[in-house]
């Protein structure tokens, strides 16, 4: 099995892209928590579990006196650090599974953004029991398989380049293998494997959204973005599975690092392929603007 650590060891892995390149979470995300989590005042502590950069410690700083933002990736703390300046966001490298450092009941709110299909709730659920204060809140949410709206030709050509295992194009395999189990498939099923032990959490909440589909509650759809073409290519690139297919691949060079192309190259020669408005670009495709509406799970509960 793969762990959370592992995803982020790669050598082809970029920590400055993942943060530049990857969407930004919406401000209504941000109340959909601090509404159920309803702080009296910000004198408490925030508790950020796989922290990656430090986009969610920055930014629920101003609600909470004080923020400790952990993550067993050292290049990721490594970017997180250089990237804040509040000497009340302390960050350190390490996993949920170790909250030894932190005394009982010491925080208000613990959260994992994009994290938590990755946890071994063995030992998390038990951790966070005992450092969680009564009254205190989880809350973890993350988001999967992006659909470009009205584009629907190129998002399957791009399903089947991510997820597929077999031949994608002459000689050319899909990327499917190099996925890290069984996070990924927990984070496609919008965590909902995961269940807070009744004995310790109570008013459990769900809130959740399948990319392409209109019907749910407005606070579960929280990330849909107009993109550039390009920009949509740069996010790809951030994929641990392409990661692991370079790492698979040495000799494939993409056309941006001057070679023949790779398999992100192919892949997105047949969705330009598919959509007229794209292909008539010509080399400006990059150019055009697509939507792109996300998976998204919300995961909140209360601490007896």
């Amino acid at each position: 099995m793969a762990t959370f650590a592992q995803k982020y060891s790669r050598p082809t892995f970029s920590a400055k892209a993942y943060a530049a390149f990857r969407p930004a979470y919406s401000p209504s995300l941000f109340r959909t928590v601090l509404t159920y989590h309803q702080p009296p005042t910000s004198c408490g502590a925030l508790l950020d579990l796989g922290c990656g950069h430090g986009p969610i410690a920055r930014y629920l700083k101003p609600h909470f006196k004080s923020v400790i933002a952990i993550d067993p990736s050292a290049g990721m703390i490594a970017q997180a650090q250089q990237t804040t300046t509040d000497p009340e966001i302390t960050f350190r490298q390490g996993g949920a599974e170790d909250l030894d450092f932190l005394p009982d009941r010491s925080v208000d709110v613990a959260v994992a953004g994009q994290a938590a299909h990755w946890f071994d709730y063995g030992k998390v659920w038990p951790n966070l029991a005992r450092v969680v204060r009564p009254g205190g809140t989880v809350a973890f949410w993350g988001y999967k398989d992006n659909v470009l709206l009205g584009a629907e030709q190129a998002t399957k050509i791009m399903e089947q380049f991510v997820y597929g295992f077999g031949e994608v194009a002459p000689g050319l395999k899909g990327m499917g293998p190099y996925w890290e189990q069984p996070g990924r498939n927990i984070l496609r099923g919008l965590l909902r494997s995961v269940q807070p032990p009744e004995g310790d959490w109570v008013d459990i909440t769900r809130l959740e959204h399948e990319p392409g589909e209109e019907d749910g509650p407005e606070e579960a759809c929280w990330l849909k973005k107009k993109m550039k073409l390009g920009e949509v290519e740069s996010y790809l690139t951030t994929f641990s599975c392409y990661s692991g297919w370079k790492d698979a691949h040495p000799q494939a060079r993409s056309r941006a690092d001057g070679g023949e192309g790779d398999i992100l190259d192919v892949m997105w020669d047949r969705m330009v392929g598919a959509v007229p408005e794209w292909k008539a670009l010509g080399e400006q495709w990059r150019e055009a603007e697509v939507v792109n509406d996300w998976g998204t799970y919300i995961l909140m509960a209360r601490r007896r």
